[in-house]
């Protein structure tokens, strides 16, 4: 099946204005904008047939055309990654069997993910949407946890039924556990990892819903899924001792950098 990957970047957004060009400093310290790490990360997938960027902004498409990527220029109008694709998509001329939006803000996506991610849609011909989820171990929880009290948004977690199907995705670290787990232990929560892989009918559908209060309120995109009655399938995918973080908010630049570091990424 033919796969696309599109990296949405947004200058304009709310939180952190200018993101996707933020430096980030490697093992070795080269400094790489996040929009070129995520580029750099979404090329190193297998099976991918083609990878763009996809922006409305002139400072984006210069900074990525700089360091050799495809560039596709969106309407400012695009709410959210996912619309964002969706119209990528259709400038492109459509045609891909699997769209895959590997959000421009998460550098740290191994290949696995994405390829697993990919494999489970494939595997599940009555989805029309999957997106992995990673099992946190105590100390990624306890990291959620207390970006929360301290009023950031650390990550989003996800539930998901027995099929796995999901059931909600939450900014809030959602379930509740009352104990406390050790560094190197499994919890219950499941960090989601903002990637997404659509077939092309789920992802036109899209941009036809109005969004909802879910979403709204959450400011999560996949919610708009869930309800207009799509089911989305969570893929469980393994860290393989790599680490694994978004870049959400400023105080995020170090604690990606430190990872970066420990695991010896350029």
């Amino acid at each position: 099946m033919s796969v696309l990957i599109v990296i949405p970047a947004r200058y304009a957004s709310t939180r952190y204005p200018g993101k996707p060009l933020v430096p980030l400093t490697g093992a070795r310290g080269e400094k790489r904008s996040l929009v070129e790490r995520s580029w750099r990360a979404a090329c190193s997938v297998q099976g991918v047939d083609r990878v763009v960027v996809a922006t409305d902004d002139d400072r984006i498409k210069q900074a990525a055309e700089g360091f050799g990527a495809e560039v596709v220029m969106t309407s400012e109008s695009c709410a959210n990654g996912t619309e964002r694709c969706a119209e990528a998509h259709a400038a492109l001329g459509g045609g891909y069997e699997i769209v895959v939006n590997l959000q421009g803000d998460a550098p740290l996506t191994p290949h696995w993910f994405v390829e697993d991610l990919v494999a489970g849609l494939k595997a599940a011909p009555g989805m029309g949407l999957a997106t992995p989820v990673l099992r946190c171990n105590g100390e990624t929880l306890n990291s959620l946890l207390a970006d929360r009290k301290a009023g950031r948004v650390g990550g989003t977690t996800a539930v998901f039924a027995a099929d796995h199907s999901a059931l909600y995705f939450s900014k809030e670290v959602v379930p509740y556990c009352g104990q406390t787990y050790g560094d190197g232990e499994n919890t219950p929560v499941f960090h989601h990892v903002g990637v997404y892989a659509y077939r092309p009918d789920a992802l036109a559908a899209y941009s036809d819903w109005d969004t909802g209060p879910l979403e709204r309120l959450e400011g999560l995109e996949q919610l708009r899924f869930l309800e207009n009655g799509r089911k989305v399938l969570c893929v469980e995918v393994e860290a393989r001792g790599r680490e694994f973080w978004e870049l959400n908010n400023p105080e995020d630049v170090p604690r990606l950098e430190a990872m970066m570091e420990k695991m010896g990424l350029e």
